[in-house]
């Protein structure tokens, strides 16, 4: 990471394009104590609100940066993780619905996406 003015950590400084990217929050929180999860899409079919490789960083407290669906989805991912951080079992989870609901819980067009949760130790 290039040093600019910014956020100072213990041996750096970010830009704020930096501190935006999920991975790098979490890498903010952990330095600063906090117990995180990195939940990430590693699979999409049909229309799905984000793309393979999205990031969501959950903390202990419920508090996220990222995204990787929206709607109850992204809700549902949050939960989880809480979850996750307390027993360290990561999880894969599955989402899909029929076309008819679709837009309620923010899958547009009767989408699907997988997302692996984990604890970052």
């Amino acid at each position: 990471m290039k040093v600019k003015p910014g956020i100072s950590t213990a041996h750096k400084t970010l830009v704020p394009s930096e501190i935006s990217h999920p991975l790098v929050t979490a890498e903010i929180w952990k330095k600063c104590g906090r117990e995180v999860a990195i939940a990430t899409v590693i699979e999409t079919w049909g229309s799905a609100p984000r793309p393979v490789g999205s990031h969501l960083v959950i903390d202990r407290d419920g508090n996220f940066e990222g995204s990787v669906s929206g709607g109850c989805v992204e809700g549902a991912v949050i939960a989880e993780a809480i979850d996750i951080i307390s027993d360290g079992k990561a999880k894969l989870l599955e989402f899909g619905v029929s076309d008819e609901t679709a837009w309620r819980v923010g899958l547009s067009c009767g989408g699907r996406i997988s997302v692996h949760v984990e604890r970052l130790d």
